[in-house]
C-alpha cells in the first residue's frame, strides 16, 4: 500500500493511494493535485550514508569505504514532494542525490542481518541535496552541506516494505528539467540494508520512525535556480521538486 501525509482544507491528512487519487482518513476522495504534500513520515532520527555506491566514490575520486560512513540529518531539512529547495546564492554547484529511504517499524537493538528486513516499515524516496562549495571532507560532511533547511525533499508515497519485493533490485533515476542524468540500481550499494541495520543497531537503539538514507550512484549535476528534478525509484514512485532562489 502506498501512504502519504498531506495539507487538505486546512487540515493534516494521513492518505492512501487510490485509482490515481488520495483517499483521506476521514473518507474523503481528493486529485492529488489538490492538497500540499508533506514528508509521508515525521523523521526521527535520521541516518544518512556517504560513498554507499562504488561508482559514487569513483566519480568523487575516492576509494570504497570498509565501513559504513554514516552521518545525522536533522527534522528541518525535510520537506515534501513537489516542494522548494533553496539554492544558497553564493553556491557555484549544488547537486542532487537520488537515494532510497528505508523507514524503521519498531525498536531495534543489536539485530541480526538475517533478521534485519523483520524491522522495516517500509521505503520512500528522498533527494538529499548537497552543496558541494561548503564540503570540507566528502567522509564527514559538515552541518552546512546536509543539515540546511529545505534540502531534503522525501516522499511522495512510504511503500508498505512487504510491496517490495526485493529493495536490493530498484532502479533509481533522476531527471532534470526532463532529461535523464542520473541512473543506478540499489544492487550496486556497499552496504545493503540488512547490514547497515546490523551496524547501526549494534551500537545505539534504532526507534520506530527513524530513516536511513542509502546513498546515492554516481550522476550528480549541478541543479540551477528554476531546475525541475525528478527523483524516481522503481515501485516507489516519483518525488519531483524545484529549486529556487
Amino acid at each position: 500500500m502506498k501512504r502519504a501525509r498531506i495539507v487538505y482544507g486546512g487540515s493534516i491528512h494521513h492518505a492512501k493511494e487510490h485509482e490515481g487519487n488520495l483517499l483521506l482518513d476521514n473518507g474523503t476522495l481528493v486529485g492529488e493535485e489538490e492538497v500540499v504534500w508533506l514528508p509521508p513520515v515525521e523523521p526521527k532520527t535520521v541516518f544518512a550514508l556517504g560513498l554507499n555506491y562504488a561508482d559514487h566514490a569513483s566519480e568523487l575520486a575516492f576509494q570504497a569505504p570498509s565501513e559504513p560512513l554514516v552521518f545525522l540529518k536533522g527534522p528541518n531539512t525535510f520537506i515534501g514532494h513537489k516542494g522548494q529547495t533553496v539554492r544558497p546564492a553564493d553556491a557555484t554547484y549544488m547537486h542532487y542525490e537520488c537515494e532510497l529511504a528505508v523507514v524503521i517499524s519498531k525498536t531495534a537493538r543489536k539485530v541480526k542481518a538475517e533478521d534485519a528486513y523483520n524491522f522495516v516499515r517500509g521505503y520512500t524516496i528522498a533527494n538529499d541535496y548537497a552543496i558541494r562549495d561548503y564540503l570540507e571532507n566528502y567522509y564527514r560532511p559538515n552541518l552546512r552541506v546536509k543539515n540546511r533547511d529545505t534540502c531534503t525533499p522525501i516522499g511522495p508515497w512510504l511503500v508498505d516494505a512487504e510491496d517490495i519485493q526485493n529493495p536490493m533490485n530498484l532502479t533509481l533515476k533522476t531527471y532534470v528539467n526532463g532529461e535523464l542524468t542520473q541512473e543506478g540500481n540499489t544492487k550496486d550499494m556497499i552496504f545493503s540494508i540488512p547490514v547497515l541495520i546490523e551496524y547501526l543497531s549494534s551500537f545505539m537503539t534504532l526507534n520506530a520512525g527513524d530513516i536511513i538514507l542509502t546513498g546515492t550512484p554516481k550522476g550528480s549535476v549541478d541543479t540551477p535556480v528554476g531546475a525541475q528534478v525528478i527523483t524516481e525509484i522503481e515501485g516507489l514512485g516519483r518525488l519531483a521538486n524545484t529549486i529556487v532562489g
